[in-house]
C-alpha cells in the first residue's frame, strides 16, 4: 500500500505539532514545516517525518518545499494551512501595516500553498487541503476586526476553491475551532500590546486583559490534539464535510451567524457596559 503524504505548515506547536503527530500515529508520512527549523527538528527523530524551514509569506520558501516534496515522495495528499496568528485590536488602533502583516500570513500564505500544490494534485486527480480557520471566521467581534477578517476571508476562499477544483477529485476542507488550548493567546497579547493606542478604547483593552475567551485555562478551552483529530479524519475521508467545526464555541457560533445583527451588537454593547 502506497504510503499517504501531508504538507503541515507552522508545525512548530499547538495544533500543527498535534496534527503533524496525529498523522504519523495514523502512519501517514509528513512534511512538518515552520519558520524556524530549530522548532521542528525534534519532530525529525519520528519515523516517516522530515522537517523543513518554511515561512509562508517567502514565495521561494513555498516553491522548495512543494518541489523538495513531489521529488522525494512523487505525490502530496493533503495541504494542512495551519500557520498563522491572531492581530487583535480595536480598528482605529491597529496600523495599516498590522493590517497588512496579518493577512500576509493568514489569507496570502494559504493561498501561496495552495496555488502551489493544485498543478501535482490536479495531475494525479486527488488531493485535500485543509485550511485551519476559526469560530472567528463566522461571526467576527470588536477588537478583532483585522483577525477575523482573515478568517473570513480564508472562509470565502475555501469555497470559492472547493468550486472550482471538485471537478479534478480534490476535497477542501475547513476546519473551524474555538478556543484551544495553544500559545495563541500569548502571541495576541503582544500584537495588541503593539497598537496604536487612541486611547479612546480602553474599556476594550481592560476586557481583553481580564477576558479568557483565548486563554489556556478557559471553560470552553479544548486540546490541540482534538482539533488535530478532525483535521486527520478529513484528510482520510473519502468525502469529507466542508466544514468541521471544533468545540462548544465553534458549534454556537455557526449558530450565531443568524442572529439578527441588531441583537449580537446590542450583547457586545452590554458586555463593554459590564467589562
Amino acid at each position: 500500500m502506497t504510503t499517504r503524504t501531508a504538507l503541515v505548515t507552522g508545525s512548530s506547536s499547538g495544533i500543527g505539532r498535534a496534527t503533524v503527530e496525529g498523522f504519523l500515529d495514523q502512519e501517514w508520512r509528513v512534511y512538518a514545516t515552520a519558520r524556524d527549523p530549530d522548532d521542528v527538528a525534534d519532530l525529525g527523530e519520528r519515523t516517516d517525518c522530515v522537517t523543513a524551514r518554511l515561512d509562508v509569506t517567502e514565495e521561494t520558501d513555498v516553491e522548495q518545499v512543494v518541489a523538495r516534496m513531489v521529488d522525494e515522495e512523487g505525490r502530496i495528499d493533503c495541504l494542512v494551512n495551519n500557520a498563522g496568528y491572531g492581530q487583535f485590536g480595536p480598528t482605529e488602533d491597529v496600523p495599516v501595516e498590522r493590517v497588512h502583516r496579518q493577512f500576509e500570513v493568514n489569507v496570502y500564505g494559504p493561498h501561496r500553498l495552495t496555488r502551489a500544490v493544485l498543478p501535482h494534485m490536479r495531475d494525479r486527480g486527488d488531493g485535500t487541503i485543509v485550511n485551519l480557520s476559526s469560530v472567528a471566521g463566522r461571526v467576527s467581534f470588536p477588537g478583532g476586526g483585522a483577525y477575523c477578517g482573515s478568517k473570513f476571508a480564508v472562509e470565502a476562499m475555501s469555497d470559492a476553491l472547493r468550486a472550482e477544483v471538485r471537478e479534478f477529485g480534490i476535497d477542501v476542507v475547513v476546519v473551524e475551532p474555538g478556543p484551544v488550548a495553544t500559545n495563541f493567546a500569548d502571541r495576541a497579547d503582544a500584537e495588541v500590546a503593539g497598537v496604536e493606542r487612541s486611547g479612546a478604547y480602553e474599556s476594550f483593552y481592560t476586557a481583553f486583559a481580564d477576558a479568557s475567551l483565548f486563554g489556556d485555562d478557559g471553560p470552553a478551552t479544548i486540546p490541540p490534539e482534538r482539533v488535530a483529530a478532525d483535521v486527520v479524519n478529513a484528510a482520510s475521508a473519502t468525502k469529507p464535510r466542508a466544514r468541521y467545526p471544533v468545540g462548544t464555541p465553534a458549534r454556537v457560533g455557526v449558530l450565531a451567524r443568524f442572529v439578527p445583527d441588531r441583537l449580537r451588537d446590542r450583547a457586545f454593547a452590554l458586555v463593554d457596559r459590564l467589562s
